[in-house]
């Protein structure tokens, strides 16, 4: 099914209660969800919701409007087309492990690109301490030209004090 759908996100400092009051406000006026991302960062909260609803969106941000005032949340809805179960799943994860410095994510990100890589989700952290950062991040996606090929990419662009790992997704779907 693919009408009616929205992307509702949504971005605030980070307390109890937001998602509790935005899905029970959905879920009173009707709407169903699709795929969601929720995530704390640095302090703040986001989230990335497919939202199925038919009173449009002038609606939905009526709906949601009382609640981001309130919880001190920016919202944004934009209409989509909710293309649910129509996406590859990943077949390789890469952690990356290394010194907190500018510049890890495109240096990373340009090389898995070049070899190949359709990335599908990136999350990352900094761990450490103030002193001595580290930073962490986690890349799922498709190894369009092959496994081999990020192997190989990785294995030539080792950088010093960046630590990386590739493994393989086997999902079972059935």
């Amino acid at each position: 099914m693919t009408n009616n759908w929205h992307m509702l996100t949504v971005v605030g400092k980070d307390k109890p209660g937001i998602v509790a009051s935005i899905s029970e406000a959905l879920f009173a006026a009707g709407c169903n969800f699709g795929e969601a991302s929720m995530s704390r960062l640095g302090g703040n909260f986001t989230i990335m919701l497919m939202v199925q609803y038919e009173g449009g969106t002038e609606r939905l941000e009526k709906i949601i409007a009382p609640i981001a005032q309130t919880l001190n949340l920016r919202c944004h809805i934009n209409a989509i087309e909710g293309q649910l179960h129509a996406h590859r799943e990943p077949d390789v994860r890469i952690s990356v492990y290394g010194q907190d410095r500018t510049g890890i994510v495109a240096h990373v990100t340009g090389t898995l690109a070049r070899a190949g890589l359709d990335i599908y989700d990136l999350e990352s952290d900094v761990g450490g301490s103030g002193e001595n950062p580290v930073y962490i991040m986690h890349i799922e996606g498709h190894a369009m030209r092959g496994v081999d090929a990020l192997k190989e990419a990785l294995e030539t662009e080792k950088t010093p004090g960046i630590e990386t790992h590739l493994e393989e997704i086997d999902t079972i779907i059935g």
